[in-house]
């Protein structure tokens, strides 16, 4: 996408105005997406973008930039812009450019580029609409996209990095909306993966329009939650969600080098139950959040972050590494040229126990079964947070009784790393997306079900 001639030129001339370090990051971002909404298609948007991010260490200082040319005169422009008030005499000598070349861990047999395949995912859309209506006469509205997306990066550096990737992405979100006179509520599922449109093959249309109808359903006739403290079950994929928000990035070294997280000084402490594992890996197989290689040109790996209660790593990107003396973990992240990475989430979950959801049930004389996290909210630095429960019900004398409505748990990361006393088998993740300093990235949580012994329970 970009003459290794002219990268090698403007990183030359980077280094010149005295940059300790210089990269170019290419990016080509081609997106489709198609919307259902009141049983016809509503919206229909593709569109391609195109740019180059300029990135420049002075130190421990980032001076970034973007343009969409690939000219090099222009390319040295925002380079001597960027450099205006840090310029000094040059004190590093860039490495000769040596592409590499790896070999991708994730199959895509009907990428955008190819074939948008509209026909086929509008039939998808009215199959799952046709599916959630015939569930209750009371499902009153139905939505549902699709999105896919190829970008292709190219990275260059003044180490001497010249490497390249393409990402496939496709995603299914769809929402149920019921109705009794007054009373709305809604369901919700979004699964997503790193491949092309062949995605579709491990979906079931009529199965996902009749789940998000039956959580919509569940909910419309569904008791007050009850409030107070009480023990907490919450089930497994999405409910990985409190882990990403609350403890992820607290183990980023975006928070950590600025000692914005209370872990920041916890390496090799107990932070967690013992019973607790937790990982951050972007090396599963077309999975939402995997990447070959993060967006600044390393491979991606496993990192063990807690192990056995204990914290064994932090997700470091390259500025990171420079700020903490950490080794890079394979997580710089963007959304894109237009922003300059930093250490984010790939996949990121608590790893399997040895309990079953029944066991745990029968371990509850009154508490919740959070089925279904939803969204909510978490304030930096201590985690502290507050989550919606898409789906709860009762648990009394070891037995789940009555679904619930209008729960939300409210706690802090490190408390309930603390609290956590068993964790099941049923191991599952979830698609979702991840904002940041470096923009939105896709991400995906994780967890089997697991059993919180304590956790404030807002109610109605």
């Amino acid at each position: 996408m970009l003459n290794p001639a002219t990268a090698q030129a403007v990183i030359d001339h980077a280094l010149f105005l005295g940059a300790d370090f210089a990269e170019l990051f290419v990016e080509h971002h081609q997106s489709s997406s198609v919307e259902l909404l009141s049983g016809d298609i509503d919206k229909v948007n593709s569109g391609i973008d195109f740019g180059i991010g300029v990135r420049l260490f002075f130190g421990h200082k980032v001076l970034y930039g973007y343009t969409n040319s690939t000219d090099e005169e222009e390319l040295k422009r925002v380079t001597s812009l960027l450099a205006a008030k840090d310029k000094r005499d040059q004190i590093a000598n860039a490495g000769a450019l040596n592409l590499n070349r790896y070999q991708s861990k994730h199959t895509c047999h009907q990428p955008l580029s190819q074939n948008p395949n509209l026909e086929a995912k509008i039939a998808f859309l009215r199959q799952c609409d046709t599916a959630a209506r015939d569930e209750d006469d009371k499902i009153n509205q139905f939505i549902g996209r699709i999105l896919q997306r190829e970008q292709q990066i190219e990275i260059f550096n003044s180490t001497g990095l010249h490497i390249g990737d393409t990402r496939h992405y496709t995603r299914v979100a769809a929402t149920a909306i019921a109705q009794n006179g007054s009373e709305q509520s809604t369901g919700f599922e979004a699964p997503g993966a790193l491949t092309g449109w062949e995605f579709n093959t491990q979906l079931d249309a009529r199965e996902l329009g009749q789940t998000v109808a039956k959580q919509a359903m569940v909910k419309l006739f569904a008791d007050n939650c009850p409030s107070g403290e009480m023990p907490v079950i919450i089930g497994n994929g999405f409910g990985g969600v409190i882990f990403h928000e609350a403890c992820g990035h607290l183990l980023e070294t975006t928070s950590v080098a600025k000692k914005a997280s209370v872990f920041h000084d916890k390496m090799g402490e107990m932070i967690a139950n013992p019973a607790v594992s937790a990982v951050d890996d972007g090396t599963m197989t077309n999975e939402w959040g995997s990447i070959n290689i993060d967006d600044e040109g390393m491979e991606t790996q496993r990192t063990q972050l807690i192990k056995d209660g204990q914290l064994t790593s932090f997700m470091v990107d390259h500025m990171g590494s420079l700020k903490t003396g950490f080794a890079p973990t394979g997580s710089g992240r963007r959304e894109s040229y237009k922003f300059a990475p930093t250490s984010r989430m790939r996949n990121t979950f608590i790893e399997p126990g040895d309990s079953s959801l029944d066991e745990m049930i029968a371990n509850v004389e009154k508490g919740i079964y959070a089925k279904k996290m939803g969204g909510g909210s978490v304030q930096p630095g201590t985690g502290e947070f507050n989550f919606a429960v898409q789906e709860a019900y009762l648990v009394e004398n070891g037995k789940i009784t009555k679904p619930l409505k209008s729960a939300t748990l409210i706690s802090t990361g490190p408390k309930v790393l603390k609290e956590i006393s068993m964790i099941g088998r049923d191991f599952a993740l979830a698609a979702g997306m991840c904002g940041s300093v470096s923009g939105s990235v896709p991400t995906t949580v994780g967890q089997p079900a697991l059993k919180v012994d304590n956790i404030l329970v807002g109610g109605n």
